[in-house]
Formats: structure tokens, C-alpha cells, sequence
């Protein structure tokens, strides 16, 4: 399955802030999560990340320090702040919405099958 550049593009600022919610990480990591996460299907390019990454840096959702773990290399390591937490719970809030929305319509529309509800929501 294909997913379009502007479906990508759309889910790029949840997809890494939730990772960073876990935990800080490196670009590479998170690249290897988000490809993970979504069974193969979504694989990005450091051109897609490291420049979000830097737009998120700039808009203070996250920030970043060099690091050098024990026996490692030195990597540029991102972390969530409060403001990227804030910002977290309402891309949360507006993806819900357009999740229930489209649920609403699939399941109205006879041509068209319902879709399974993702595997990260199966508790909610």
C-alpha cells in the first residue's frame, strides 16, 4: 500500500512527538520506530524528519543535546517539552475527530467497508 505525501505529512508531528513522549531519542531511532510502528508501510527519509525535528526545535515543542552514550557515538539526542506535550494532546484531540468522522461515513457509505480500528487504540 501506498500512503500519499500529504497523508505522511499530516501524521509526521503526532507520530514524533508521541515517540519523544516515550522517551528521548536520536534520528535514526526514531526513524526505525516509525517504520515499526506502522508495519513497514511508512518510510520516511532523514528529509522528512531532521527538518521537522528542527521546526519542532524552533517552536519549542522539543529541544536537543549533543550526546555521547558509553562506547557509542555522538549523536544530536531530541527530547519533548512541556509546550510539545500540550501540543501532543491536541493534535490527540483533532486526530480523534477525524478519526470518528471518517468511521462515521465508512460505516454509513454501503460501498464502502468499515475500517479496523488501529492496533494503538485498542484500549480507549
Amino acid at each position: 500500500m501506498h500512503i500519499t505525501k500529504d497523508l505522511v505529512a499530516a501524521s509526521a508531528t503526532p507520530l514524533v512527538l508521541g515517540i519523544l513522549a516515550e522517551g528521548e531519542s536520536y534520528g535514526y531511532a526514531i526513524l526505525k520506530q516509525v517504520n515499526e510502528l506502522s508495519g513497514g508501510q511508512l518510510e520516511w527519509t532523514d528529509g522528512l524528519l531532521y527538518p521537522l525535528l528542527h521546526r519542532l526545535e524552533r517552536l519549542g515543542h522539543v529541544e536537543s543535546a549533543w550526546e555521547t552514550p558509553p562506547g557509542g557515538r555522538r549523536r544530536k539526542y531530541y527530547r519533548i517539552t512541556d509546550q510539545g506535550r500540550a501540543e501532543l494532546a491536541e493534535q490527540r484531540r483533532q486526530w480523534a475527530t477525524v478519526v470518528d468522522a471518517l468511521r462515521g461515513i465508512w460505516s454509513t457509505t454501503n460501498s464502502i467497508k468499515p475500517i479496523m480500528a488501529p492496533a494503538w487504540e485498542a484500549g480507549r
